[in-house]
């Protein structure tokens, strides 16, 4: 049967789709389930990964049931994931030992401080591009080994898998022949050597992990296995591509030229600006991490990461209950002129780039009796558009390069109010495509390409349509003093909790 379309698996952090892209990079049908969070103490996060396979695994199934393609009609499956949640199970039953821990978990932050406290600080960054954090999956791992019962023995004994999420789905499609991740969610573990691409032997060893349990790490754009039975799509459809979800939004938005830049709002956000095959170390809070490894080659990235952009939106709806919608924000905030001074700093779990706190919590600042919920919801949104200015000027200064123009993607990208004050904080253009599900397209990018669906990343730049373009209209001194303010209240969310 004649091949007309890839599959895009994208696990994000509050739900899993399946999308069906056409060979114009249109989106031909989409499926999408949520799945449960659990906190089972301040600070803690977690997934249950058997959810998350079975949710995705369902709607792999309804999206080909839903748009009427035929599983033999599907070219390939590129997976793009939520990229720091680990991961550890059984090799021959498949069934994890524990919850997985999600990147948002901060259960690690005491032994984070050890680990600087000892000095490894710039041998980890030097060596990964990560600064030590609860954020990335490594001392994630060495919490899971040292804590359910049996499982360092077990691990090195070789009865264990550990992974990240798309280590997890690829392992589960193809009924456990294939155990690989990819440059890039290899490159988030703080585990993986982004000068020599391998494992970190010496890393390991500090954090007593043993490499028994890891995964292969493989190019982003590569033939992994096929699906097997446990996936129930009906057909032996080759899994292609992985990468993570900020990599595939790169890749999607066809930055493919070093200076390129995009910025993703998800439940947290990313702006990643591609470097080409040049590593560049930042000295101003971002990360260095792999882009993608495509036709024989490792691309790198300079990344501003975020852990509350539509997590804080969603925080005001389940939590507080003061939108019943995400949809309504933003005629509620254009429903006042200002905030009224109000500033909200989304430091739920901690505050990542440029500050790197994971002692950081949620505040909002200058409630005054007359503050509602329409000043607290604009508040919210106006905290995305400032926290990605902090990361990019630190980025323009990095670089060496100022920003000319952003291109945003994301579930965010669809509130007007948000991407005009993204725009205006930043005094340049923003610029919207037509098609905003740029990271599981990267994903389906990558692997329609390594099955010969796609060409050329020619090809692909030629697929890229903006729908609308936002202005910068608010004059320079009023966009440094509401930025001014938004600065005084961060410095004050800092180091909140006791340590």
């Amino acid at each position: 049967m004649t091949k007309t379309h890839v599959m895009a698996l994208d696990a994000g952090t509050g739900s899993v789709r399946a999308i069906l892209f056409r060979h114009d990079g249109s989106v031909e049908h989409i499926a999408q389930e949520e799945f449960a969070q659990h906190y089972p103490a301040p600070g803690w996060v977690e997934h249950d990964a058997v959810d998350i396979w079975e949710s995705q695994r369902r709607v792999a199934q309804r999206v080909l049931a839903e748009s009427g393609v035929a599983a033999e009609a599907v070219a390939a499956i590129g997976i793009t994931n939520q990229r720091e949640t680990c991961v550890l199970w059984d090799r021959v039953t498949g069934e994890p030992v524990h919850n997985a821990l999600v990147w948002q978990d901060g259960r690690t932050a005491g032994f984070c401080d050890e680990l600087r406290e000892a000095g490894h600080a710039e041998r980890v960054r030097t060596a990964t591009g990560l600064p030590i954090d609860t954020y990335f999956s490594g001392t994630k791992l060495k919490w899971l080994l040292d804590n359910v019962p049996g499982a360092r023995a077990r691990a090195e004994a070789g009865e264990l898998l550990a992974g990240t999420i798309d280590s997890w789905l690829i392992w589960k499609l193809t009924d456990g022949a294939a155990h690989v991740t990819d440059y890039s969610n290899a490159s988030r573990t703080m585990l993986f050597n982004i000068r020599r691409l391998e494992w970190d032997a010496e890393i390991l060893e500090l954090l007593d992990i043993p490499l028994a349990v890891l995964p292969a790490v493989r190019p982003s754009s590569e033939v992994y296995g096929v699906t097997g039975s446990t996936a129930g799509l009906g057909a032996a459809i080759p899994v292609a591509s992985a990468t993570g979800d900020q990599q595939g939004a790169l890749f999607g938005q066809a930055c493919f030229t070093a200076g390129s830049v995009k910025a993703t709002y998800g439940t947290g956000g990313s702006v990643m600006m591609n470097t080409g095959t040049t590593l560049v170390e930042s000295s101003a809070g971002l990360i260095t991490t792999i882009a993608w490894g495509l036709d024989g080659r490792v691309e790198y990235a300079l990344e501003g990461v975020f852990f509350g952009v539509g997590a804080t939106i969603k925080w005001l709806r389940d939590e507080l209950r003061v939108i019943d919608d995400v949809a309504s924000t933003a005629e509620i905030a254009e429903s006042v002129p200002d905030t009224g001074g109000v500033y909200l700093v989304p430091a739920f779990t901690g505050i990542a780039s440029p500050y790197w706190d994971q002692y950081a919590r949620a505040t909002v600042f200058g409630i005054t009796p007359g503050t509602g919920r329409a000043q607290l919801v604009r508040a919210a949104l106006e905290s995305m558009s400032y926290s990605y200015r902090d990361v990019i000027e630190a980025m323009n200064a990095e670089s060496g390069t100022p920003l000319p123009e952003l291109r945003v993607d994301g579930g965010a990208v669809a509130n007007d109010f948000h991407l005009q004050f993204q725009a205006d904080q930043l005094g340049v253009p923003v610029h919207r495509p037509r098609i905003t599900e740029s990271t599981a397209r990267g994903a389906a990018f990558l692997a329609g390409l390594a099955v010969g669906f796609w060409g050329s990343q020619e090809e692909l730049r030629d697929t890229i349509d903006i729908e609308r373009t936002f202005e910068p209209h608010m004059d320079a001194a009023t966009r440094a003093e509401l930025y001014a303010g938004w600065t005084k209240a961060v410095e004050r969310s800092l180091d909140w909790v006791a340590h």
